[in-house]
């Protein structure tokens, strides 16, 4: 396993930093403690940025149990194999009721700058969606940890192509494969997914220990973690050799090329700008029926439209498949040792 990672932090920091490097003692000798009054005047003192650019390598990932499954050969990267970059994370813990930066906040911000037209319908939507209390993005409580994924340069702040196109990716694994006594099995082989990765955000949310109870009676922790994100897929490719999908489809000998998902068809595509967007929720909890305590995996939803141009079976091309508002929602997993 292989990492190459840059962090990049604020210039105003880098220069603080470098300054005091050169101070002399008597200069040091001067220094005081800041009293309350004055930390609330230090410029950003209120959250972290980080710029990062990261290469992700993997050789070999394994669950062992009787048998193995192993996800073999995983790389992310940039585009045809680059670099990974231009991604910005903010980290905030939250104050009582305060605005971060959430989702498509920047798209509100700049269309009530003027920067973007509003009678464009995705933008109307997040200038009304992410407009609260004179700022821009989502109120949190107080102890919620925020982490906001979004680019360093977004490009002309006119264009929304710059913006939804800002971070692209690349995600490669040679194989999936199980093994057991009597031999392996391919699962899926030469994946290759390129696209763009839109606003992606990660939030703990500080419910101390309080509980609250699902529609199916499963009990989960009120501290959560909850995943919201847009992506795009824009070229993908795999060959789906024996598999199930969440219980779906299972298919023996079929190749895919061309793959493509994104939310621009159909009846949801609003307020999403052409990406496909999932939602989750993880926290500790307790089924309602079997009484096992374990990870709760709640309030899961998927939106997309999926086009497969190139579909084969047994290597040869059967035409193509599309689905058009293909939603999961509804969906609740407990997990737990057995």
């Amino acid at each position: 396993m292989s990492f190459h990672t840059v962090f990049r932090y604020p210039s105003r920091l880098a220069g603080a930093c470098l300054s005091a490097t050169f101070l002399s003692l008597p200069a040091l000798a001067d220094f005081r403690p800041l009293d309350d009054a004055s930390m609330a005047a230090v410029t950003g003192q209120a959250g972290v940025s980080i710029e990062l650019e990261t290469k992700l390598s993997i050789d070999r990932l394994t669950w062992t149990d009787e048998g193995s499954l192993s996800v073999n050969g995983l790389r992310l990267s940039g585009h045809n194999d680059t670099v990974l970059d231009n991604l910005k994370l903010t980290v905030d813990i939250a104050g009582e009721g305060e605005v971060l930066e959430h989702g498509f906040s920047e798209i509100a911000r700049r269309a009530n700058a003027g920067l973007l037209d509003t009678s464009n319908p995705d933008v109307a939507d997040a200038l009304a969606k992410y407009s609260v209390a004179g700022s821009f993005g989502k109120q949190f409580n107080s102890g919620d940890l925020v982490i906001h994924l979004g680019a360093t340069d977004y490009g002309d702040p006119t264009s929304l192509d710059d913006y939804l196109k800002a971070v692209d990716f690349e995600l490669a694994i040679d194989s999936i494969t199980t093994s057991g006594t009597d031999g392996s099995t391919n699962l899926f082989s030469d994946i290759n997914l390129q696209g763009y990765i839109g606003p992606t955000d990660l939030v703990i949310r500080n419910g101390g220990s309080s509980t609250r109870t699902l529609a199916n009676g499963n009990i989960v922790s009120g501290s959560e973690l909850q995943l919201d994100t847009h992506f795009e897929v824009t070229d993908g490719s795999l060959n789906w050799d024996a598999a199930d999908v969440i219980l779906l489809f299972n298919f023996a000998a079929v190749g895919i090329e061309g793959l493509q998902i994104h939310n621009r068809r159909g009846n949801d595509t609003l307020g999403h700008f052409g990406m496909a967007h999932a939602t989750a929720k993880l926290s500790r909890g307790t089924g309602a029926t079997s009484g096992k305590e374990g990870l709760s995996i709640h309030e899961v939803e998927f939106r997309a439209d999926i086009d497969m141009p190139v579909f084969k079976v047994g290597g040869t091309s059967i035409g193509s498949v599309q689905f058009t508002d293909f939603v999961i929602s509804d969906t609740t997993m407990m997990v737990y040792g057995h």
